[in-house]
């Protein structure tokens, strides 16, 4: 699910579950947190680029892996545990003492788009997306919520959470979410060649410069992150989430009432 490759000064980790469109699923992100940790310690590595095999970066959380807890012993606490994790990854990515550079190719939807969010740095493709469809399926994206609002503001998130936008490249660009635009074939290069620009850096510089941006900055962004985690594992428990997932598994518009 999760690949590592090491190339010169960069450390690359891909989302690698194209079937799934990258889907997030508990095991893919206990595998991403370990990828995370071992390139940390991997002193040849100054930063690291994630991101997924096409056709598209990271289609959120695994739905199917949703529907199949609902069915299991005591889901709602599995479903807190899931979000907690969701969260303990985002954390993690957030005190990395290294950049991390996403490289965005296709769709980055929902749990996706934390991932990216979570990024210090964001190359995008032409073709790349950006979209919280959650509540058109009766689920809350809580994570990504407090993300956008530290990125980008409010006005901004209300756009996508609320407003159900998708946003195409350059609009997410000119927004402030994505840092620079290419073609397909460059996202990676163009990520990598950032992290060798940053290289020349000092290590430690950039670990405190990015301690003062996420945690001294964003100070309260741990417990709204820990709020949106509970929204989100919440809203499993409801019966607009219980039809939105069904209505995704029989591919028919959800009903609500």
């Amino acid at each position: 699910m999760i690949t590592v490759k090491v190339n010169g000064s960069t450390g690359t980790i891909i989302l690698d579950r194209p079937a799934r469109c990258n889907a997030l699923g508990r095991q893919m992100v206990e595998q991403l947190a370990q990828a995370l940790d071992d390139l940390r310690q991997e002193k040849k590595v100054r930063g690291i680029v994630l991101t997924g095999a096409q056709p598209h970066f990271c289609a959120g959380w695994d739905l199917k892996e949703i529907r199949e807890t609902s069915s299991g012993d005591e889901p709602m606490q599995q479903w807190f545990a899931d979000a907690q994790a969701l969260q303990a990854l985002i954390e993690q990515m957030l005190q990395l003492p290294k950049p991390i550079v996403a490289a965005v190719d296709g769709a980055a939807l929902a749990a996706g788009l934390a991932l990216v969010l979570a990024c210090d740095l964001v190359v995008a493709s032409r073709r790349a997306t950006f979209a919280v469809p959650a509540p058109k399926l009766g689920l809350v994206s809580g994570l990504v919520v407090p993300l956008l609002c530290f990125r980008s503001g409010g006005s901004v998130a209300s756009e996508l959470l609320i407003g159900g936008q998708e946003l195409a490249a350059e609009r997410a660009q000119a927004l402030g979410l994505v840092h620079q635009v290419v073609e397909s074939d460059q996202v990676w290069v163009r990520a990598s060649t950032w992290i060798d620009t940053i290289s020349q850096a000092a290590p430690e510089a950039i670990q405190l410069t990015k301690k003062v941006l996420n945690e001294m900055v964003g100070e309260q962004l741990s417990t709204m992150l820990a709020s949106g985690a509970a929204a989100t594992a919440t809203a499993l428990t409801t019966e607009a989430a219980t039809e939105g997932v069904q209505a995704f598994s029989d591919k028919r518009p959800p009903s609500f009432s």
